[in-house]
């Protein structure tokens, strides 16, 4: 291991201010910023997703933002091989690189490697996206509730991409996808410290609401209308957009549609703590730098 080479990891739930403290933390560290966020990376999505602006992305370059189509198929191994790449790339020029998101199952595969996962079988997988197209998310929720009630416990039950590889891997060894991801950690060439982002939940809730209300009036709802061509792909199975495409269904008001994705984020938002909870070498902060900064620098060789 490079002592000298640090990757600062930064995580949070959605709406937290993630993106405005790495940009901070990244230039004081001289830094880049590999972002961590499952649907960011999609060229096609922009403002569901709370990508960073065009004067955001200019002021630090950023890896793994408008990286892939949602035609490809993007998961945490792809992930976990274009981050260390990345970050190869990052400390040929500086000693220090920023990941960001909070997606934590990314944050997990870059930090200790992906679990050996096993071969699952084709017509399985097959089925089981057949069904889910036809009878939808109700039907998946009660799928992972009988078949995996620990990954419906600590799982991520709001993301379809993941409870449906959670299925099949039941479907196929019998075991809970969440028992598999208990190898050892791999080591990397590089020093972690990781540092988090940490709200009341009545400010959080109340952040969650106003990026919402600007993400419709910046027009997010153009955004999905322009998607609907591509509605049954995975990456727009997911909050922002699946409440919309109701809408434009004619099923819900645009009052309820907006609420819903209000009500779904927080929600979302609440599993992401659980799953960031768990790690315990994650130290907990508001969304102060220089609380950030410093605690970075008393675990590196900066102190």
């Amino acid at each position: 291991m490079d002592n000298r080479k640090t990757c600062i990891v930064i995580v949070g739930p959605t709406a937290s201010g993630k993106t405005k403290l790495s940009i901070e933390i990244a230039k004081f560290f001289g830094a880049e910023i590999i972002s961590a966020d499952s649907r960011q990376c999609f060229k096609e999505l922009n403002i569901g997703v709370a990508k960073p602006d065009e004067s955001e992305l200019q002021s630090i370059k950023h890896y793994f933002i408008n990286s892939h189509s949602i035609l490809e198929e993007v998961n945490a191994g792809v992930f976990e091989e274009y981050a260390l790449s990345a970050a190869e790339e990052i400390f040929a020029k500086n000693d220090f690189a920023v990941v960001v998101g909070g997606t934590g199952l990314y944050i997990k595969a870059f930090c200790e490697g992906m679990d050996d996962m096993p071969e699952i079988d084709e017509e399985c997988r097959q089925n089981l996206r057949l069904e889910y197209r036809q009878k939808g998310m109700e039907w998946l929720t009660a799928m992972i509730k009988l078949h995996d009630p620990l990954f419906y416990t600590k799982g991520e039950i709001l993301n379809p991409h993941r409870m449906l590889r959670a299925l099949e891997v039941k479907m196929t060894t019998g075991k809970s996808i969440m028992e598999l991801h208990s190898s050892p950690k791999k080591q990397r060439p590089f020093q972690i410290i990781k540092t988090g982002i940490e709200l009341p939940r009545q400010v959080l809730y109340e952040q969650i609401n106003r990026r919402v209300d600007t993400m419709m009036t910046n027009g997010l709802l153009d955004e999905v209308t322009r998607l609907t061509a591509y509605r049954n792909m995975t990456a727009l199975q997911t909050v922002g957009y699946k409440e919309l495409f109701e809408y434009l269904d004619g099923k819900i008001s645009l009052e309820q549609a907006v609420s819903d994705i209000k009500q779904n984020t927080r929600h979302y938002a609440k599993r992401q703590m659980t799953w960031f909870g768990r790690d315990n070498e994650i130290n907990w902060f508001g969304n102060d730098k220089n609380k950030h900064v410093g605690y970075i620098i008393e675990n590196t060789s900066l102190k």
